[in-house]
């Protein structure tokens, strides 16, 4: 059993626990992630490791609240357990040699870009920060990223936070300006990892896509996180928890990656709905 010390909600459907769970905090990396089970008769999910302290023993996920899974374990308060914990698993994201870096980030796609954005800067690294979120209450950890970040750029879609517009805006006035990077990294809904890479591809520094979100088994057993990576005109495919979640952003073919990250979506919505309407008829703990 794993112990949630602390548990914060950060805006309506963005939940943060830390967990102790000292031997995946002893190992644990940027970028890499864990597999949870809240309850014994729970559906195993991965989740990125959002931060970690070895000394405290502590594990840090943050989850959207989007499926049954995730509305169970937000069920669970601080001092609960969770009955399954396993990680770190996936390889952890490129470090070695990188200088100066922007790492752009979506949504909850930021809880997995700010350990990547704390690690670079705890190297010594310039490090610019483009976050972005549809409006002012979504946004999350803003605080923390400005004290991992030389630069930090806030986006909001409406324009109720930051710069209104998306990521791509900076980023593209950054590098046409004449600002070099060594890499760029993205992490956040495969649409805007997609176009950050066309943004990026002009100007011929390597971008980093993280392919988390594709991910449900996390051993790559269930097959569902296979993708295609085009290298010279050949396809290679790939398991994005197993052979990452970390990919060369230029190789992935983003068009079939989306089109096969939607055909779960009706399932989880009843899922969801049916796991809702258990609650309300206390049908569970």
């Amino acid at each position: 059993m794993y112990k949630i010390l602390n548990k914060k909600v950060l805006n309506n459907t963005v939940i943060e626990m830390e967990v102790f769970a000292p031997l995946v905090a002893e190992k644990a990396k940027p970028g890499q992630f864990i597999i949870l089970r809240s309850h014994e008769d729970s559906e195993r999910i991965p989740l990125t490791i959002a931060g970690y302290d070895i000394d405290k023993g502590t594990i840090k996920i943050i989850f959207q609240i989007v499926g049954a899974s995730t509305l169970r374990l937000n069920e669970l308060k601080e001092g609960d357990n969770i009955h399954d914990f396993v990680g770190p698993l996936g390889l952890p994201t490129h470090t070695e040699g990188i200088k100066k870096v922007c790492v752009v980030g979506g949504g909850v796609g930021c809880a997995i870009a700010l350990p990547i954005a704390e690690e670079f800067h705890t190297l010594g690294a310039n490090v610019t920060s483009i976050v972005g979120f549809r409006n002012k209450e979504l946004v999350i950890l803003e605080d923390e990223f400005k004290n991992a970040s030389d630069t930090l750029i806030m986006m909001t879609d409406d324009g109720s936070y930051g710069e209104k517009g998306n990521v791509t805006i900076p980023l593209k006035n950054l590098l046409e300006s004449g600002v070099k990077y060594d890499m760029v990294i993205a992490i956040g809904p495969l649409v805007m990892m997609k176009y950050v890479v066309e943004t990026v591809r002009p100007f011929n520094i390597p971008v980093t896509v993280s392919m988390n979100p594709i991910m449900i088994d996390g051993t790559g057993m269930c097959g569902c996180c296979r993708l295609s990576l085009i290298k010279e005109n050949k396809r290679e495919m790939k398991f994005a928890c197993v052979d990452g979640p970390d990919f060369n952003g230029y190789e992935v073919d983003f068009d079939e990656a989306i089109q096969r990250s939607k055909q779960y979506s009706d399932f989880e919505r009843k899922a969801y709905d049916k796991e809702c309407n258990l609650l309300a008829k206390g049908g569970k703990n």
